[in-house]
């Protein structure tokens, strides 16, 4: 049993997955309320499972770029049951969930997150063996920016504003994913994680640290 939960921005999700089937899921715009909010929800899923925290096997966390304060509040739950229950942790960078959600077609892929102050914490994927494979490192970059760099067809996905959508409905070379692909669901960070923990790969509880958003410098991975 796998319990997933990411906090990386106001954006937060909870999943239990079994390997065959989500047995429960839950996603809500947290009004900078994780602190109050987090524990609680995951006990109530927990408990509309029909499970507790000794059913677990292991955990997963999604390790940002992300807000500080949401990245650390899971971080820190994330952690806390882990060492009481000695179970497996595995973190899975925020935008690999985002672009996860996307059908995979031979084009790059722009997986953004709103970064503050009219900027854009963005993602670049490619698609290998059917699969979407980051390619390259996250960068921060203001929208403009993040529009010179798109030189060949791109799919753009994830925190996509109204201004966004908007400036690019007629673009040439980008296509922006519908509403509910771009949407970050927590039962892809359950399946990305479930797949890495059959592969025996696990981080290190000890180590394992959020990718906070930095400005203009690229955020290493």
């Amino acid at each position: 049993m796998l319990l997933a939960v990411d906090t990386s921005t106001q954006s937060v999700g909870i999943a239990l997955f079994d390997g065959n089937q989500i047995l429960c899921e839950e996603s809500w715009i947290s009004r900078r309320y994780h602190t109050v909010e987090l524990a609680n929800a995951v006990q109530s899923n927990l408990s509309r499972a029909g499970l507790s925290a000794a059913d677990l096997h292991v955990l997963a966390i999604a390790s940002g770029p992300g807000s500080f304060t949401g990245l650390r509040i899971g971080m820190a739950l994330i952690k806390g049951i882990a060492y009481t229950h000695q179970l497996s942790v595995i973190g899975i960078p925020t935008l690999d969930i985002t672009a996860r959600a996307v059908p995979v077609r031979d084009i790059r892929l722009a997986a953004v997150l709103q970064a503050g102050r009219n900027r854009l914490a963005v993602g670049w994927y490619k698609a290998e063996d059917g699969s979407w494979v980051a390619d390259g490192l996250v960068e921060n970059l203001t929208f403009d920016e993040l529009l010179k760099k798109i030189d060949q067809p791109c799919i753009l996905t994830g925190e996509i504003n109204e201004e966004i959508r908007q400036a690019v409905e007629d673009h040439d070379l980008i296509d922006a994913a519908c509403p509910t692909l771009a949407l970050r669901n927590p039962k892809y960070l359950a399946e990305l994680a479930w797949n890495r923990w059959q592969g025996g790969i696990v981080d290190d509880i000890l180590t394992l640290s959020p990718t906070y958003l930095h400005r203009g410098d690229p955020i290493p991975g």
